[in-house]
C-alpha cells in the first residue's frame, strides 16, 4: 500500500487517545494533543493556530470516606488515576451556527473527566479559545440535587455541621474529628499521610480552592467507599459527541431558536447524559448577546461499564416522525443503538427528560469497541451502516435494516494488528477509512455484500509527495474527513528515539498528514467520460475518470440546503489540476453546468453552455447561483484580485464580447459575463424582498429592529440602483419597484454622509461610495472611498465591526433574510407570502452563500471555507 500525502504540519504535543482529531463544518481542525487542544486551518496549515490549554481541575466535593476505606477494591482505580498534568481525551465540533458568531462550538473532555464548551475568540483577538459552559459542573449540580439517586446518603451525625468561609478540606475534617473522636483523628495525621492519593488531593486543596464550593452551610458527609466510587464514576466523563441539528417538523409556527443540537457525554458509570444547546437566537461580532445555555434533557443508563465511544445519526426519511439515532460502545464489549423522536427531544427540559429506547444491541467477542461511526447512505434507504473498530484490531461493519430492525449483513476484517483508533466514512458510505495504534492507515470499499481494501494512492500532478517532515512515526490516533469528502487527515505520533534530540525531538511530537481521496477506486458516476492527455504521464485514464466523478459528486452535494457552503477542497483540487491541465478543469466545469443546471447530456461547446446558463439564471435556486459564483471567482478567475473583480463587474455589461481584451481567453470572458448575470439576479431577489416587505408587512420599521431578525433598510439606495439598471430588471421586480416608487419613505430618504468628513455621498455603485469632500476645497483632495454594505447597499459605518465574506471580499453591517437562501427560483412577488411575524436573518453572504465572519489579522486563526 502506498500512502500519498500532499501536505503535513507538526504538533508540539502528542495525542494519547483514539479519535484525537475532528474536522468542523466551517473547515477547522481540532486536535487533542496532550495538555493542549490545537485548532488549525487546513487551508493554511502553517499559519495561525488556536489553542485551548487544559487546566487542572480540583476535586469535586462528593463526600468524605473513612480512613479504613481508602484501600477498598472499588477505590483503587480512583487512587491510581490521579494525574498532575491533565490531557485532552476527546474533542467534538458542534454543527455550524451554534457559536455566537455563527461558527461551531468545540466540546473538550479531559483525562480528569471534565467537559467544557468553548467558542472561537472572534471578538477577543487572541489565540486562546473562550470557555463558555462547564458541563461537568452542571452535571455535578444535578446529581447533588437528586442525592446521586441514593436512598440514604447523608449521615445524621454530620448533616448539620457548618463550614468555614474558606471551605478547605482540612477544616472540615478537623471539625468532624473533634466532634467524633479527637484522639482517633488528628489534623497532623492527615498532613503526614502519604499512603493514599485521595489524602494527597486533600492536602493540595490548602493551596487552591475546591472546584465547587457549597453555597449553603452543609459539608461533605461521610460516605462509604462504594458510594464514593459510584459518585466518581457518574462524574468522570470519557467521551463526547454532538448530534446533527434537530429541527421541529413545523418550524414556521415556532421560534427561530427552536432548533437545537444535543451533546452526548459518556461516563465511567455506563451512563450517557444529553445536553441540549439551542441554535443561537441572534449573532454578533462584538459580544454574545444571548449567553449559550446547555440544558440537561436526559440521562440514559446505556451500559454497566465504561462508555468508550458514541456516534449520532439523524433519520428523517419519515417526515411525520423524524428520529435521532445514537450508538454507544462500552468496555464490556457491547454496542447498542438507541432511538428518540426529535420532537420529544426538542420539547424536553430539566424537569421533563427525553426517552431513549433500545433499537438494537450488538454483542461480539471480537474485543472492546474503541471507535464507532454511523452512516446512512442516500442510495440505501432505511439502511444504517455501523462501523465498529475494536481493541483487538478488528473492523466490524454491520448493515442494519431500519424497517425490519434486523442486521442484513455483517462484514468482519482483521484490519489492524493493534487498537483501532479511528474510523471515518466518505463518499456517502461507499468508502471507509480506518487507522490504528500500529501506525497503519487503510481504505476500504464497501457494498452490501463485500468489504475489500483499496490502496490510498490518490494524487494530483505536480502537487504532493514532498513534505519537509520526518516520516518516522510510531502510532496513529485518529482520522477525519473534510466537509466535501475529497481530503482526509490523519494524526500520528513521531518515534522520538529516531529523531534528532537537539532539533527535531524537542519541537515535534506529532504531525497531521493530509491526503487526497478523489482518485480512489470507488464507483464512478453514470456517463463519466474518459479524459486523457499525453502531457501527464503519472496518471492513468481511470484516475482521471475517478477524479471527475468525485469532484462532480462533491459539487452536487451542495444542492442540500442543510449542507454548509464549504468548498475548500473542491476549489483546491480544481486549482491544482488547473495549474498543470487547465483543459481538464474546463471539461469538468462545463460538464457540471450542462448536467446540473441545464440537464443536458450531450457534449456541447463552452460558448453554448455558458450562454444558456447566463440567460436562465432566474430559473436557478439561490444555492445554485452561490456555488456558481464561487467557482467562477475562485477557480476560473483565481488569478484576479477579488476587489478588482467587483469593480470590473460594474462596467462589464457595457462591453461586447468582441470589445474585450484579447489577452483573456474565451472561458474567462464568458465566466465574467456569467458571474455578472448571476450576481445581478441575486441582487434583484434581495431588492424585491425589501420592497415587498415594506409594502406588505406593516409591522416592519427601523424603530422595531430586533437583533437576529431582518428588516428592510437601504430602500433609497436600492431604488437608485433599480433606476440605473432598467434594461436588466425582470418584470416582477419592475412592478414592485414602480409601486414602491409611489410611496414616500421619510425614514429612508435622508442623504448619506461620509463617516470621516460628513460630506454627502452620492450613490454611484453598490460596492463603494466616494464622498464629495474634495469638491468643497478646490485643489485639495479630501474625497474618501467608503465601503457599502453588500446587503443594504448603504455606506458601512466606520466604528461598527463588519461581517466579511472570504470569497468575494465584500463587507456588511446588516444580515440578509433567511428566505433569500431558500428560493428555488426568482419568485413572483405578487404571489409571495411572508409571515406577519419577524423574519429571521442569516449570517451568510448574499452573493456567495458562505458563512460570514469578522475579518481577523493574519496572525489570528480564521476559517477559510473557500
Amino acid at each position: 500500500m502506498v500512502e500519498t500525502f500532499f501536505q503535513a504540519v507538526s504538533l508540539f504535543a502528542a495525542p494519547n487517545y483514539p479519535n484525537a482529531i475532528a474536522w468542523s463544518d466551517e473547515n477547522l481542525i481540532a486536535l487533542a494533543s496532550g495538555p493542549l487542544v490545537t485548532i488549525l486551518n487546513p487551508a493554511s496549515p502553517f499559519g495561525a493556530r488556536g489553542t485551548i490549554t487544559i487546566p487542572a481541575a480540583d476535586p469535586l466535593r462528593i463526600g468524605v470516606i473513612e480512613r479504613k476505606d481508602l484501600f477498598s477494591d472499588c477505590l483503587l482505580t480512583t487512587c491510581l488515576s490521579r494525574d498532575d498534568q491533565p490531557r485532552a481525551q476527546s474533542v467534538a465540533w458542534s454543527p455550524i451556527g451554534m457559536a455566537p458568531n455563527a461558527g461551531c462550538l468545540l466540546a473538550v473532555c479531559t483525562s480528569e473527566g471534565c467537559v467544557k464548551l468553548y467558542r472561537p475568540p472572534f471578538c477577543d483577538f487572541s489565540a486562546e479559545w473562550i470557555e463558555i459552559v462547564d458541563i461537568s459542573n452542571k452535571l455535578y449540580d444535578y446529581l447533588e440535587s437528586i442525592k446521586y439517586g441514593e436512598l440514604d446518603v447523608l449521615s445524621s451525625k454530620c448533616s448539620d455541621i457548618p463550614v468555614k468561609e474558606s471551605g478547605s478540606a482540612d477544616d472540615v475534617h478537623e471539625h468532624l474529628t473533634k466532634k467524633k473522636n479527637s484522639k482517633r483523628r488528628k489534623k497532623d495525621e492527615l498532613k503526614s499521610d502519604n499512603e493514599s492519593s485521595l489524602n494527597q488531593s486533600l492536602e493540595k486543596s490548602k493551596e487552591k480552592p475546591l472546584r465547587r464550593r457549597s453555597e449553603d452551610s452543609s459539608v461533605p458527609p461521610f460516605i462509604s467507599a462504594q458510594q464514593y466510587a459510584s459518585r466518581s464514576a457518574m462524574l468522570l466523563s470519557l467521551v463526547i459527541a454532538w448530534s446533527p441539528v434537530i429541527k421541529p417538523s413545523h418550524k414556521a409556527h415556532l421560534h427561530q431558536n427552536s432548533s437545537a443540537s444535543v451533546l452526548a457525554v459518556g461516563t465511567k458509570s455506563g451512563k450517557v447524559s444529553f445536553w441540549k444547546v439551542n441554535v443561537a437566537e441572534c449573532y454578533s461580532l462584538t459580544e454574545c448577546m444571548v449567553p449559550t445555555r446547555a440544558l440537561l434533557v436526559g440521562i440514559l443508563q446505556a451500559h454497566n461499564s465504561w462508555i468508550n465511544c458514541i456516534s449520532w445519526m439523524l433519520f428523517d426519511s419519515d417526515s411525520s416522525s423524524p428520529k435521532v439515532l445514537v450508538a454507544t460502545g462500552s468496555a464490556d464489549g457491547s454496542v447498542k443503538i438507541w432511538q428518540c423522536y426529535c420532537e420529544e427531544l426538542l420539547a424536553s427540559s430539566d424537569s421533563n427528560f427525553a426517552s431513549f429506547s433500545l433499537l438494537k444491541e450488538v454483542i461480539s467477542g471480537e474485543g472492546v469497541p474503541t471507535v464507532l461511526s454511523l452512516n446512512m447512505p442516500k442510495l440505501s434507504e432505511h439502511k444504517l451502516f455501523l462501523a465498529i473498530g475494536r481493541g483487538s484490531g478488528s473492523l466490524e461493519i454491520r448493515i442494519f435494516n431500519l424497517s425490519s430492525s434486523e442486521f442484513d449483513n455483517i462484514l468482519l476484517s482483521d484490519a489492524h494488528c493493534h487498537v483501532v483508533t479511528g474510523v471515518a466514512w466518505a463518499v456517502d458510505g461507499r468508502y471507509l477509512f480506518t487507522c490504528s495504534e500500529d501506525n497503519t492507515l487503510r481504505g476500504w470499499s464497501l457494498d452490501e455484500s463485500s468489504l475489500h481494501e483499496v490502496p490510498i494512492s490518490s494524487r494530483i500532478p505536480e502537487l504532493g509527495g514532498s513534505i519537509d517532515l520526518p516520516d518516522t512515526f510510531r502510532s496513529c490516533f485518529g482520522i477525519a474527513m473534510s466537509p466535501g469528502n475529497l481530503v482526509g487527515a490523519v494524526v500520528r505520533n513521531f518515534d522520538l528515539d529516531s529523531l534528532d534530540k537537539m532539533y527535531q525531538a524537542r519541537t515535534q511530537k506529532a504531525a497531521v498528514q493530509f491526503f487526497w481521496i478523489g482518485g480512489e477506486e470507488i464507483e464512478v458516476m453514470p456517463n463519466s467520460s474518459y479524459f486523457y492527455t499525453e502531457n501527464v504521464s503519472n496518471m492513468s485514464k481511470k484516475e482521471f475518470v475517478r477524479w471527475e466523478s468525485s469532484i462532480l459528486w462533491s459539487l452536487n452535494q451542495f444542492k442540500n440546503l442543510n449542507k454548509p457552503m464549504v468548498v475548500w477542497e473542491v476549489v483546491a483540487a480544481l486549482l491544482a489540476f488547473r495549474h498543470s491541465i487547465p483543459e481538464y478543469v474546463d471539461h469538468i466545469l462545463l460538464k457540471w453546468l450542462a448536467t446540473s443546471y441545464l440537464h443536458w447530456n450531450n457534449e456541447l461547446s463552452a460558448t453554448k453552455i455558458l450562454s444558456h446558463v447566463s440567460k436562465n439564471v432566474s430559473t436557478f435556486s439561490t444555492r445554485q447561483l452561490h456555488l456558481l459564483n464561487i467557482i467562477c471567482r475562485r477557480v476560473v478567475l483565481s488569478e484576479s484580485i477579488q476587489d478588482q473583480v467587483n469593480d470590473n463587474l460594474q462596467n462589464l455589461d457595457l462591453l461586447s464580447l468582441e470589445g474585450l481584451d484579447d489577452s483573456e481567453n474565451e472561458m474567462h470572458i464568458l465566466c465574467k459575463k456569467l458571474l455578472l448575470s448571476s450576481e445581478r439576479e441575486l441582487r434583484q431577489r434581495l431588492i424585491g424582498l425589501c420592497f415587498f416587505a415594506c409594502a406588505k408587512l406593516r409591522s416592519l420599521s427601523i424603530t422595531e429592529y430586533r437583533p437576529g431578525f431582518w428588516y428592510p433598510i437601504g430602500l433609497t439606495e436600492m431604488q437608485q440602483w433599480v433606476t440605473s439598471n432598467p434594461e436588466h430588471l425582470q418584470d416582477s421586480i419592475k412592478d414592485i419597484a414602480s409601486q414602491a416608487r409611489k410611496k414616500r419613505w421619510s425614514k429612508h430618504s435622508s442623504t448619506e454622509q461620509c463617516t470621516y468628513c460628513s460630506a454627502p455621498v452620492p450613490f454611484e455603485s453598490p460596492e463603494f461610495g466616494v464622498c464629495q469632500g474634495g469638491k468643497r476645497k478646490p485643489g485639495v483632495s479630501q474625497s474618501h472611498k467608503l465601503i457599502r454594505c453588500s446587503v443594504s447597499m448603504q455606506v458601512c459605518p466606520a466604528t461598527t465591526p463588519l461581517w466579511f465574506c472570504m470569497c468575494c471580499c465584500r463587507s456588511a453591517f446588516r444580515l440578509a433574510p433567511d428566505i433569500l437562501f431558500q428560493m428555488s427560483e426568482t419568485p413572483n412577488f405578487h404571489s409571495l407570502k411572508l409571515s406577519d411575524s419577524e423574519i429571521p436573518s442569516k449570517p451568510l453572504c448574499p452573493f456567495c452563500g458562505i458563512l460570514l465572519q469578522r475579518r481577523q489579522p493574519d496572525f489570528l486563526l480564521s476559517a477559510c471555507p473557500v
